[in-house]
């Protein structure tokens, strides 16, 4: 993982940090443990440090709020949203433990017809959010994660609509 700017938190409310997944130019993503009343694994995305901006905070609210719209099994779903004891906002989310399409179509070696059926489970996902009114901004690769669930079945995942 690449060097942060500030230390991993141990712990947001009532989740405890397990390690860092990602960053981007808004916030950083952690896997993160769901510790009071259900126990699950979920990723928190959470402001970086330093960008309290009224355009950044702005912008995240509206990427919580557009996800929180979306009921989708191709988009990832928004589970709870608050802030730090120092008022840096959050949301959790589902977490979906793929790759990014490219590198699991290479990985797995996938043919034609099951790239074909990621290729349309994405469509899918984004003709969701047009109906909503969305637009992503900013579909590649590392935002549409895949992975193949305990029946076989190829799942997909839009993430990241920061930019939405």
């Amino acid at each position: 993982m690449s060097e942060r700017a500030s230390p991993q938190p141990s712990r947001i409310g009532p989740y405890k940090i397990l390690d860092c997944l990602g960053e981007g130019g808004m916030g950083t993503v952690y896997l993160a443990e769901q510790t009071k009343s259900i126990r699950r694994r979920v990723a928190l995305k959470l402001v970086r440090a330093g960008l309290g901006s009224r355009e950044i905070l702005r912008r995240f609210e509206l990427e919580r709020q557009t996800l929180s719209r979306m009921e989708h099994r191709g988009i990832a779903r928004v589970l709870d949203a608050g802030e730090t004891g120092s008022g840096q906002p959050y949301f959790v989310m589902e977490l979906f433990p793929g790759l990014p399409i490219t590198e699991f179509c290479d990985r797995h070696r996938l043919g034609v017809a099951a790239r074909l059926e990621l290729f349309l489970q994405v469509c899918e996902a984004v003709e969701h959010a047009h109906r909503k009114g969305i637009i992503h901004r900013d579909l590649k690769p590392s935002n549409l994660l895949a992975a193949e669930n305990a029946d076989g079945i190829l799942e997909l995942k839009v993430i990241d609509f920061g930019i939405a």
